[in-house]
């Protein structure tokens, strides 16, 4: 199978190792890792103990979902340019990705507080008053959105100087 325009750029589809030198993509991991690395230790910094669950768990400052997205979404906009229909498809994806985050997912973990403390507050010897809590922090509050968008933003720009630089 062809790809329109692949060979004419230079790309080839088939090589492996190109997934390596991804730029946009290694923007994108780079800052979800940042980001899930600064909630462990504002953790840290916050409860005074380490909390190995931040490194993978979702919620909390800043928005790692909101810092890949705006990695991916900029890092495409430099690498392809920001008039191209891939760009404007990657920041419409990452706008939907941090509308949910401050909206369904927030909404999602405060119904979650209210039904456990309901079921903390039902009799022992009621069916439910054992089931396991639901999970809490789901969401992000529009603070911790746009400093994962800012980091994402910041992470694809300064793997873009690094990557023109080593031209």
């Amino acid at each position: 199978m062809r790809f329109r325009g692949f060979k004419e750029k230079g790309i080839n589809a088939t090589t492996s190792s190109s997934m390596f030198h991804n730029y946009p993509l290694i923007s994108a991991l780079v800052a979800f890792v940042l980001a899930q690395s600064i909630k462990f230790f504002t953790a840290w910094y916050k409860e005074n103990r380490w909390d190995p669950k931040q490194l993978v768990g979702s919620g909390g400052m800043p928005s790692s979902h909101s810092a890949a997205v705006s990695a991916l979404a900029a890092a495409i906009g430099f690498h392809e340019g920001f008039g191209g229909p891939l760009f404007a498809t990657a920041l419409v994806l990452a706008c939907i990705v941090m509308y949910d985050a401050t909206g369904v997912r927030l909404q999602a973990g405060r119904q979650a507080e209210v039904l456990n403390q309901i079921v903390f507050e039902l009799p022992a010897e009621h069916p439910l008053a054992e089931s396991r809590p639901l999970r809490e922090l789901l969401g992000h509050t529009p603070p911790q959105v746009i400093a994962g968008g800012i980091l994402g933003l910041a992470t694809a720009a300064i793997g873009y100087l690094i990557t023109v630089a080593s031209r």
